[in-house]
């Protein structure tokens, strides 16, 4: 079965990207393929921001990321890009620090990669 690395560009802000995401993780997890990483990058490290609020009436991600965590997903937040953001690195829940090198490791030995922008 194939492999997969996903990556997410866009901020907690963007429902519809994020949804994507998490639809296509699940089904790939339902057709017995593996989600080896999905990787925070670019604006997408805000979703390991505990000082990012949305409206409670709006998509919450916080409890979409939990679901993937408890499949054993490995969730990574790219730590320069966090930085570069003001992203507290040393809070950030169901997300593992990682830099871009380790992504790419990952993304190179893994059957597909796949960007949600």
């Amino acid at each position: 079965m194939p492999r997969f690395v996903l990556s997410l560009h866009t901020p907690p802000s963007d429902h519809d990207t994020t949804q994507r995401l998490v639809n296509f993780a699940q089904a790939c997890l339902a057709q017995g393929h593996s989600i080896e990483a999905i990787f925070l990058y670019q604006h997408g490290v805000y979703h390991a921001s505990s000082d990012f609020a949305l409206a409670s009436d709006e998509l919450q991600p916080a409890a979409l990321w939990q679901q993937l965590a408890d499949q054993n997903i490995n969730l990574m937040l790219c730590v320069t890009a966090a930085e570069k953001r003001g992203v507290n690195i040393s809070n950030t829940g169901v997300f593992n620090v990682a830099g871009l090198a380790e992504f790419a490791m990952l993304a190179s030995s893994a059957d597909k990669w796949v960007q949600f922008k």
